[in-house]
């Protein structure tokens, strides 16, 4: 299936996008085009970019993709031509690994990326920013028709990091006591989805001048300051899981609440 942005595509700018043009991960390929050069929100190509020349091996950064479906194989089912999707960062897989078995494909050693990344043909994958993107339909969400590709675009990358994170380890069921670490771009959303499951939500932070924009504006039930030893004595044991949106591989500072929470003991963590 292709995705090819004729008008009005979306993409967001994620902070991995940042560490990739530096090489924070140790794996960048060169040369590519530093997205951190446009709007956090903008449309992909309008007619002026679609002019501009680009050598053929020049990389594209950003995976958090919002397009309309222009291509489809004729026995496609899920898809047709015009609907509203969107693409994150896998676009293919092997599906023959014990991960792509367990519904794991982004742990797929050969995982094909939507930047910097190589298709089953050998042609390049230029990300966010390029024109056209192809994609397997399993990697491709649908979005309803009252959710604006611009608004939706972040959803790609720290949305459905959280949301398969809350799915995966059980954590989405009414009723139950989530906490949720920082309150960055990804803890938000943790707010916001955990809030939609109908779980009751904590937010964990370092800063108390964010607890008016956790319970007021995102709705959580109640929030805790991880530097004060009596209001994290008093929470000790009260949560169902913990999703710390803060850690980067190792994830050191899951071990730090894992008295709080039995889920946290396990440590792992939406990055």
């Amino acid at each position: 299936m292709s995705v090819l942005g004729t008008h009005q595509l979306y993409c967001g700018i994620c902070h991995s996008d940042l560490q990739y043009i530096k090489n924070g991960y140790g794996f960048s390929t060169y040369p590519h085009v530093p997205s951190f050069t446009v709007e956090y929100v903008t449309p992909i190509y309008n007619i002026s970019r679609m002019d501009m020349a680009f050598p053929p091996t020049l990389k594209f950064l950003v995976h958090e993709i919002a397009g309309i479906v222009t291509e489809v194989r004729s026995e496609e089912e899920k898809f047709k031509v015009g609907d509203k999707v969107g693409v994150g960062r896998p676009v293919g897989a092997c599906w023959s690994c014990d991960d792509c078995g367990n519904d794991l494909e982004n742990y797929c050693p050969k995982m094909i990326s939507s930047t910097g990344s190589v298709y089953y043909d050998g042609s390049p994958t230029y990300g966010g920013f390029s024109d056209v993107m192809v994609a397997d339909k399993h990697f491709v969400v649908g979005f309803p028709d009252n959710l604006s590709l611009d608004g939706a675009a972040p959803l790609l990358c720290a949305g459905i990091t959280v949301y398969s994170s809350l799915q995966h380890f059980g954590l989405n069921q009414p009723g139950m006591h989530i906490g949720v670490v920082g309150l960055g771009g990804l803890g938000h959303v943790t707010v916001k989805f955990a809030k939609a499951f109908g779980a009751k939500v904590t937010v964990i932070s370092t800063s108390p001048t964010k607890k008016k924009e956790a319970i007021e504006d995102l709705g959580s039930d109640a929030f805790l300051v991880s530097r004060e030893p009596d209001q994290m004595q008093a929470a000790m044991g009260t949560m169902d899981g913990i999703i710390d949106s803060l850690c980067c591989s190792p994830c050191s500072s899951i071990a730090w609440f894992a008295e709080i929470s039995w889920e946290a003991s396990y440590g792992w963590c939406p990055n």
